[in-house]
């Protein structure tokens, strides 16, 4: 009988230059498709820089702060003083319907910039505008208590509400239109 040799564990690589040639071509095979993939996403990028989207104008759009703060040159600084001006109470002097109205006016226009914020809601414990049991406390202590604590800050509320740069009467106004809500 004749014998059938047959290699079972071959391997096409036979000799030692096929060994180095797929050894090298193991490494340049990657390389060069990374090259090309690269390649082709970054011109990709410099094709892209006409569209409208990218131009310098809209990215600084995007970019921009969403808030800016703006400094008005006529308002004068505000000086933090460590002591306190004693605090005169205006008169309860009665008031004819126009003066009455007119500071109505003014104290409205004071409440809806500065004070609506905290009274609207009752945030940190501000008695809301208009709320009668809230306001209740308040007013048996007097109005003199009532300014003073509005001029001067009282608990979480900082002095004038926040707005440094309210006069003492314009502060004393809009307790009494908040006042006037609830009488």
């Amino acid at each position: 009988m004749a014998e059938h040799h047959t290699e079972e564990h071959s391997t096409p690589i036979k000799t030692p230059l096929q060994l180095i040639a797929v050894v090298v071509a193991a490494f340049v095979v990657p390389i060069t498709l990374i090259v090309m993939i690269a390649h082709l996403v970054t011109s990709g990028a410099d094709a892209g820089k006409s569209h409208p989207a990218l131009s310098e104008e809209a990215v600084a759009r995007r970019l921009k702060p969403v808030g800016e703060v703006v400094v008005d040159p006529n308002q004068p600084r505000l000086a933090v003083s460590q002591t306190t001006a004693p605090v005169v109470a205006a008169a309860p002097a009665a008031k004819s319907g126009a003066a009455k109205g007119a500071a109505g006016g003014k104290g409205k226009s004071i409440y809806d910039a500065t004070c609506q914020v905290c009274h609207a809601a009752g945030v940190a414990g501000a008695p809301k505008a208009g709320d009668k049991a809230a306001w209740a406390a308040r007013l048996k202590s007097g109005m003199s208590a009532l300014y003073a604590s509005s001029i001067k800050g009282k608990n979480a509320m900082p002095p004038k509400g926040g707005n440094m740069s309210l006069a003492d009467a314009d502060v004393r106004a809009a307790v009494d239109y908040m006042v006037g809500l609830v009488k």
